[in-house]
């Protein structure tokens, strides 16, 4: 497909011409009324104003809201259900342009005016290159206060012919969101005004393998069979810089951009990615393009007749992704020999700054949209893996966070950076898991980095180049080795849920990592807890991100629990929401609740197996308490072929007075395994039959399944009967006083009235985690 002479897997979402009926214009003012909470404000002193799409905004055709226009010769209102536009007509000012929301919010802080302050909860940021902790975030779209301001006006106009151009200058282009506090209907709006987030590949979601090493293939191989030994599964190799020839002679200049496969570390370059798609593994390459083609190159011949160069003078070919000539080259004669060998996507590292040719252009958001339109040609995906360029830059994941320093700082950042960033739509982070260089050997943080790795969106280990830095599970102490496994082990088997959730965020405009406000943004308690968000449609995650008390072996998470029952997803003890806990988890252990009533669908483990494809054995874990539905989605994982319906869904829906489970699959049967076997596992019940106590768990096997089906649960809802048993695990393993250990379990054991083995606990005058764990082991 050539690039700029077809449409292409972006261009059905282009519609940017709004419907006039929603336009309210004067000789230099036009207002669009996108919806009754989303507002286009234009001025342009000549009166010519923009329809084509931007790099940033693509749909303005949606449904006409209900508005009304107050006008004389020098004032203008436009009033909707939720907001009342005030402009005083003349240039956009502070005095003369400004917007209210409607609702419960006081006149100052609902009120936007032109150049105003933003006050909004945060987006992201470009990268976490070299921050050791926190970064300042760039602003989002929902607030606090109840309105948000995206600034379009310096963003690139996407062309006829499928390149960009530079907007012209002194020009206001603001969306106004004045969504009050419905942060989930923002983010679909900004979806619909920007574009959607592409459907991953069903592998995308498993556990990649990078490291910045020179590895030859004998050596790549070895490893790749060890982690199969160790029964760690992975589904994406990543091969840093070294894959191609980076000693190059001087008069070339540096090796970090290359194109030709370094021969000497790899023989047979097609062969050994063969290899690893036999090991079910994508393939991604690095790249480092700024030097652009040199006379070095494999390539080089080709790629210089396509630019009209003589190849006999070696004279170098600049990178220009201003230039489409350059464009179309770069991919036809640099990228697509390799892609026909078996490269499925590629690792754009740009770091060379924000600047290019074309004065305001950044060669990043080029690299991003162009890579993932040419990668997504023949029904392909659009799959990329490069730094953040701005809004709008979901359409292209997934998001490489940059090189991070390894340290308690940069872990304790990253949950609150990765949920905050849906602010901004943009829900596909991958984090150099385990961080990238500098620092210190520190077994307790490396497997608590992978506990979060698994529940954040990518689950990608990386180092830097290090003989002693290595993300192995097994150069690690042998509790932390046990916890990184068993942790790598879940992330395959949460690839059903994880792909649902894929396709939700896809076809619902919903992240799957949400901050707590996003559900309850009238709790002020959810906006208290920065690190903790919501996992999917099920769980809440509130990840370690502290050193563990050395005598207890535990460490704390701060967690408000939502009203409702809630229990964890490990051991099913079940906690009274409307409230606030510090939780304890061991090195193996981490903060992961699941609602009453939530239906996690799972993959079971097969030892030594990398596969993610649709398991032929389903493992639904399902917790007791309330009522729920869940719909399992399913397709090829692969290609586009779900735009014409082949897909298939199975329905769980859950009626807990009843205790009953039904189960009906729906769509094209053909996507999934034939003689699928299900299995529920329900977890924070008591029960009898095939019944584990230390988790709660129920395990009832049903066999193959049929399209439809109905099963009774016989179960009741967890009284936390484990819970001396809890007790004692943890107080046999902390180094405390036998006598404490034995009084505080008899105590325990004892309990008669809650107030009263409270008033006891408390006049121990226990050091303050001993006291706290104790509670959050008893309490329900």
């Amino acid at each position: 497909m050539r690039l700029f002479e077809q449409d292409h897997v972006y261009s059905k979402q282009m519609k940017p011409k709004a419907d006039e009926r929603a336009v309210v214009q004067g000789s230099c003012y036009r207002f669009t009324v996108l919806t009754s909470q989303l507002i286009r404000m234009e001025y342009a002193a000549d009166g010519v104003f923009e329809d084509r799409p931007t790099q940033v905004v693509w749909n303005r055709d949606f449904d006409v809201p209900d508005f009304r226009v107050i006008e004389d010769e020098h004032e203008l209102q436009i009033i909707t259900d939720h907001v009342h536009l005030y402009y005083t007509k003349g240039p956009f000012a502070p005095n003369t342009l400004y917007v209210d929301v409607k609702g419960n919010f006081s006149t100052y802080y609902s009120r936007y005016t032109f150049n105003g302050p933003e006050r909004t909860l945060k987006g992201t940021a470009r990268t976490l290159d070299h921050v050791d902790g926190a970064v300042e975030l760039d602003e989002g779209i929902v607030s606090k206060q109840g309105y948000a301001v995206i600034d379009d006006s310096t963003s690139f106009i996407m062309t006829d012919d499928r390149f960009v151009e530079p907007r012209r200058k002194d020009v206001h282009d603001l969306y106004y969101f004045g969504y009050g506090h419905e942060y989930r209907r923002a983010l679909r709006d900004f979806y619909q005004l920007t574009g959607p987030t592409p459907l991953l590949p069903r592998k995308a979601l498993g556990n990649w393998w990078s490291r910045y090493w020179r590895y030859d293939e004998t050596e790549y191989k070895a490893l790749m069979r060890r982690f199969k030994t160790e029964d760690i599964p992975f589904s994406v190799s990543v091969i840093d810089m070294d894959w191609h020839v980076t000693d190059i002679p001087e008069e070339y200049g540096s090796g970090w951009t290359g194109y030709s496969w370094n021969r000497n570390l790899f023989p047979d370059p097609k062969g050994f990615l063969k290899w690893l798609k036999e090991e079910h593994l994508l393939v991604t390459l690095n790249l480092h393009p700024a030097d652009g083609v040199r006379a070095f190159e494999d390539q080089y011949e080709s790629m210089a007749e396509a630019m009209g160069v003589d190849p006999a003078t070696g004279d170098r070919i600049p990178f220009d992704f201003s230039n489409k000539r350059f464009i179309q080259a770069y991919f036809e004669q640099m990228h697509h020999p390799h892609e026909a060998d078996g490269v499925d996507f590629w690792w754009i590292d740009w770091q060379q700054g924000s600047t290019s040719k074309m004065e305001g252009l950044d060669p990043l958001w080029m690299l991003n949209h162009y890579h993932a339109v040419d990668i997504a040609r023949d029904g392909n995906r659009p799959l990329i893996f490069s730094r953040y360029a701005g809004p709008g830059s979901h359409r292209y994941p997934i998001g490489f966070s940059g090189d991070t320093l390894i340290s308690w700082a940069s872990l304790a950042f990253q949950p609150y950076f990765t949920a905050t960033a849906s602010n901004i739509g943009y829900g596909w982070w991958s984090h150099d898991i385990g961080g990238h260089y500098r620092g210190a050997k520190d077994d307790e943080l490396a497997a608590r980095w992978v506990a979060f790795g698994v529940f954040s969106p990518i689950m990608r280990l990386h180092s830097t180049f290090s003989i002693f830095n290595g993300k192995e599970p097994w150069r690690f102490g042998l509790e932390a080795e046990r916890s990184m496994q068993s942790f790598l082990r879940l992330r395959h088997q949460l690839i059903p849920y994880l792909y649902t959730m894929n396709w939700r965020n896809h076809m619902e405009a919903t992240p799957l990592i949400l901050p707590m406000y996003y559900e309850h943004p009238d709790e002020d308690a959810a906006y208290d807890v920065p690190n903790e968000y919501y996992f999917g449609s099920e769980l809440i995650v509130a990840p370690i991100v502290e050193p563990m008390n050395k005598a207890l072996h535990v460490a704390a998470s701060n967690v408000w629990l939502p009203k409702g029952d809630w229990f964890d997803f490990f051991t099913g003890h079940r906690y009274a929401g409307d409230k606030s806990v510090r939780v304890f988890r061991g090195i193996d252990e981490q903060a992961v609740f699941a609602k009453a009533g939530a239906i996690i669908p799972m993959a079971p483990h097969h030892s030594g197996r990398n596969d993610t494809d649709n398991p032929d054995e389903l493992e639904v874990l399902i917790f007791p308490g309330a009522s729920n539905k869940f719909t399992l989605y399913e397709d090829n994982g692969t290609d586009r072929s779900y735009e014409t319906g082949a897909y298939a869904e199975t329905t769980f829906t859950l009626d807990w007075e009843a205790r009953r489970l039904d189960i009906r699959l729906s769509g094209d049967a053909t996507v999934l395994p034939e003689g699928r076997t299900m299995t529920l596992l329900v977890r924070g019940v008591k029960a009898e039959g095939a019944y584990k106590q230390e988790t709660q768990t129920l395990r009832l096997e049903l066999g193959e399944v049929d399209r439809d089906m109905t099963v009774e649960l016989p179960v009741d809802l967890t009284s936390n009967d484990h819970r001396l048993d809890r007790l004692y695990r943890f107080l046999d393993r902390a180094e405390i006083s036998y006598d404490l250990k034995d009084r505080l379990y008899q105590m325990s054991a004892a309990k008669t009235r809650l107030e009263a083995w409270l008033f006891d606990l408390h006049a121990l005058e226990l050091e303050r985690d001993l006291q706290d764990a104790i509670m959050e082991l008893m309490l329900d």
